[in-house]
Parts: C-alpha cells; structure tokens; sequence
C-alpha cells in the first residue's frame, strides 16, 4: 500500500469488527491504521490470520499501523475516522475521552467520521460530545458477524474446517447481502465512505434512510431480549405464537413508535407481526449457515455485548416514558430479562 493517492482510514478499535473492516478496507487499496489501547500493540505487530466461513479458506491481513495514542488521530491526517466500539465502551470515561479527541482533532480539518457504536440517540450523543457539525460525521451499522476462536466455541455446520479455523485469530461470515449499513443523514460521507469499502470487492456497503436506521438499531434489541429469555433457540425452531417471542415483538413495535423515530416508525410498527419478524430472522439464518447465528447470538448479545443491549432497551423505555407512553411489553421484557 505505497500509493500515497490511497484514501487513509484510521478504525479506532482492533476487535473483530475492526479487523474484518479494515482488512475489506486493505482490498480496496486504503491505508489501515488502527488506534488501540498500549496493552494491544504488541498483538497487533503481527499480521493477522481469518477464517472465513462463506468459502472456509484463511485471509492474511498485513501492512496496517498501529497507534495507541490519542496525539495521533491529528498528526495521522485521515480521510475517514470509523468507530467500531460497542456502545458502552463508547459511552464509558475514556470513550468520552476519545469521543472529545477525535473531534478536537478532526475540527477544521476534511476528515470524516462514521461512528458504529450503537447506543439510543447516538447521533445527538456523538454531536453534542465531540462538538463536531452534522456535516462532519454520520453513523453506520455491521452486518458481518465476526468474533475471535479463542474466546468461544461454536457449533460446526457443513463444510467448516476445525483445522483452518483452529489456525485463525478471528473469524467472521459476510453472507447478507448487505455487511455494511450507512446513515444518509450526511450523503457526502455516506457515499464517500460506501463507493470506497465497496472497492473492496468482497463486501458491500449500502447507503440507508437515516430514520430507518436508527429505528432498526433501536428496536433489534428487544429481538435479542426475547432470545435471551428463550434460551437463544434456533429461529427455525421457535414457534410464532410463544408468550416469550410475542412479548418481544411488541417491545419491538413499542420501540418503532417512539417518537424519535418518526413516521417511518409509526408505519414499521403497524406493519410488524411476531410472524413477519420470525420469517426475516429465519432468512438470515439460513443465509448465515454455516455459522450458527443464535450460537453466535448467545456469545455475542448474551454477553460480550449485553451491556450495551440493556442500555438500548433501558433508554427506550426512558423515551417513552418521556412521551407519557407506558411500554407495557417493554417494560415486562426489561424485568424478566433483569430477574
């Protein structure tokens, strides 16, 4: 990666996400760098090895920068800044702390910002922190599933290779038609950011409605509830009329409707049934395989990042309180899934 016309990305987080993210970026000729926590240098000095489901082979990631202090985000001079954080980590002291040095860096400067953390009203909390204009960042949801071999065993499908996968240092599925999502609410970002990961030629970005977005990512998470409370069964396996999953699906309607969400949200939560919904997660379940998506569920939302998840719903339900709405599914959920 010499050519010095290349787009230069800094991802600020090296997990799974951020690995698979920047080795697409890496295809599509960017210049990867990573900003890390000290302790997660060292790790990072070697290349990194990937086990892919969709076609069971090894990816070798190499020839990224690493960086472990927030001076750099200024004297790096990217193109794009993304965040792959998890919400609570983003919210946490220190991520206020680099939520600050990010925007005190990227000020009066070209560099963009596409914040992933997931959290209620992310877009209000990323401006009103980081002091940035609306027009400097917008936000983004990952669709690839990804995670690290070493902190989780999952069930092996179909052709998947225990070999290969024993080799790797994360591993990940891009089978949705779509593994990158992008907020419209700033166009020039959106499509910018979106027509470089889809150089890449493996991925897909797609740009999407700004309403629509935050209130997917604001309801999905009473999905993931429901899950929980169930024992995180196959979505082949649950049945439509089950106390637990219609319990979910109207927090999920609960949510839609808020008025943060708009008309969109009001019209997404006429139109949700618990057998719409179950018919779209069966879909992606099968178009996951063979990774195990409820296995993968029950790791990652069950408890890598159940925090987050319970900062979502709990920040729902505050909204509609707010909005005089009682949230009765809501407010049910949250108390079985907290008992």
């Amino acid at each position: 990666m010499t050519n010095s016309t290349a787009s230069r990305v800094l991802i600020v987080g090296a997990g799974s996400i951020g690995m698979i993210f920047g080795y697409h970026l890496s295809l599509a000729n960017a210049h990867v760098t990573y900003l890390v926590r000290p302790a997660r240098v060292e790790r990072l000095s070697r290349p990194q090895t990937l086990y892919c489901y969709d076609d069971n082979s090894l990816k070798h990631f190499e020839g990224y920068s690493v960086i472990s202090d927030h001076a750099g985000i200024a004297e790096g001079k990217f193109d794009y800044i993304l965040l792959t954080l998890d919400g609570a980590s983003l919210q946490s002291e220190d991520g206020v702390k680099l939520t600050k040095a990010i925007g005190k860096a990227v000020q009066g400067t070209d560099t963009k910002v596409i914040q992933g953390s997931m959290f209620f009203d992310s877009q209000r909390w990323f401006k009103d922190v980081s002091g940035l204009r609306d027009d400097q960042f917008t936000s983004a949801y990952f669709a690839i599933l990804a995670y690290a071999p070493n902190a989780v065993t999952l069930p092996l499908h179909g052709q998947s290779d225990p070999d290969l996968l024993a080799q790797s240092d994360l591993a990940y599925s891009d089978r949705m038609d779509v593994g990158f999502f992008i907020a419209d609410n700033t166009p020039a970002i959106a499509n910018g950011f979106a027509d470089l990961y889809n150089a890449s030629g493996v991925s897909k970005a797609a740009v999407v409605p700004a309403a629509g977005f935050a209130m997917y990512a604001n309801a999905i998470f009473a999905l993931f509830g429901g899950c929980e409370l169930l024992d995180w069964p196959k979505f082949s396996d649950i049945d439509p009329s089950d106390d637990v999953w219609q319990l979910a699906v109207a927090a999920m309607k609960e949510i839609q409707a808020l008025s943060i969400h708009g008309e969109a949200g009001r019209q997404a939560a006429d139109a949700t049934t618990e057998a719409g919904v179950l018919e779209e997660q069966r879909a992606i379940e099968k178009k996951m395989w063979p990774l195990d998506l409820q296995a993968f569920n029950r790791f990652h939302h069950g408890g890598k990042v159940n925090t987050q998840d319970r900062a979502i719903l709990s920040a729902s339900l505050a909204a509609g309180r707010a909005e005089n709405k009682e949230m009765p599914a809501l407010r049910e959920l949250l108390g079985r899934l907290e008992r």
